[in-house]
């Protein structure tokens, strides 16, 4: 991977110049509409009864320790099989420790995981093939919320998504459709360049939505508690977005390697409760027809887990490289 962006328009600073040409001067109009307008809060998370709740497995529980505050994301390795053992490992490895928030654009994302912090930097770990879309079949939860032509919004899990309709499940061999994540706030994407097959581990959390990202970089999560402070995170001048003195991340982890007295319990509405279902109702009502996927906020309830401690300043990623 020649650079750790996300082209053209979450870019690495070594591409920049070559592409200044293709990148939007502002953003799209739903992304400031969304921050001026957001939609009602979901109900209050104690209205749900415990049988309502899902937890999320420590596995699939991404811990990152800010300067700003702690962000919990829940992976998604049916989506993305790859990138999702790819977090794990360098989170594994301590290669996140440290690293800033070298690119955060307001209403738009936040870009980090780059051990140079120039945002042309990686891991010595093979570039990973694109992973844009997924196979969905009847076997994986998914909660549907809205249904445009052709197409099913909802979510798999904390998720947001579009996917085809159940209904094509019986032409395909393999009984099974086509799915894709949604750029919603709070989703988790992949960083490349413009080569399709060249994430490696940069990534970026949306602070707004952003759907011309939508099959165009890997979904790999989706923030479950957090989205604040990934809103507060230090924003870069210019249109490049590169932060001067940027925040960073302390610590990566999953959870489940933590210590299970140390280690947070996050609960998410199930998608499959009634009270979800009541929630997408109200939203809808309110939204009528500008109502979308990126409204539902899901009610989370975090509990335990202590700060994990701060790996010392100035240590180098485990396979950290350069640019190639």
């Amino acid at each position: 991977m020649a650079s750790g962006a996300l082209a053209p328009l979450i870019m690495a600073s070594g591409a920049l110049a070559q592409t200044a040409a293709h990148a939007p001067a502002h953003p799209p109009a739903h992304a400031t509409q969304a921050a001026e307008a957001p939609p009602p809060p979901p109900p209050a998370p104690a209205s749900a009864p415990p049988s309502e709740w899902r937890t999320v497995p420590p596995e699939n529980l991404m811990v990152i320790e800010t300067t700003k505050g702690r962000i919990l994301v829940e992976l998604a390795p049916e989506v993305a099989p790859l990138h999702v053992e790819r977090m794990r490992l360098l989170a594994r490895n301590g290669f996140f420790d440290n690293l800033t928030w070298h690119r955060v654009i307001d209403l738009f994302m936040a870009q980090t995981g780059d051990p140079l912090g120039t945002g042309d930097g990686q891991s010595a770990y093979p570039d990973l093939k694109a992973e844009f879309t997924f196979r969905r079949g009847p076997d994986l939860p998914f909660a549907p919320v809205a249904a445009p032509a052709g197409a099913v919004l909802g979510f798999v899990r904390s998720l947001p998504i579009q996917t085809q309709p159940d209904s094509y499940m019986a032409t395909t061999a393999d009984h099974m459709v086509h799915g894709w994540g949604v750029y919603c706030p709070g989703v988790a994407g992949m960083a490349r360049d413009d080569n399709p097959d060249s994430a490696n581990s940069q990534f970026f959390l949306m602070r707004q939505p952003y759907p011309s990202l939508d099959k165009r970089y890997t979904v790999w999560g989706t923030v479950v508690s957090g989205l604040d402070v990934v809103r507060n995170l230090k924003t870069g001048a210019g249109g490049s977005g590169l932060v001067t003195d940027p925040d960073r991340m302390t610590t990566v982890r999953i959870a489940a390697d933590l210590p299970e007295a140390d280690r947070p319990s996050v609960q998410v509405l199930d998608t499959a409760s009634p009270r979800f279902r009541a929630m997408v109702d109200m939203t809808r009502a309110s939204r009528g027809a500008d109502f979308s996927v990126c409204d539902i906020t899901l009610p989370v309830q975090v509990s335990g887990g202590s700060v994990v401690a701060a790996a010392p300043a100035g240590t180098a990623p485990a396979g950290a490289s350069g640019p190639r």
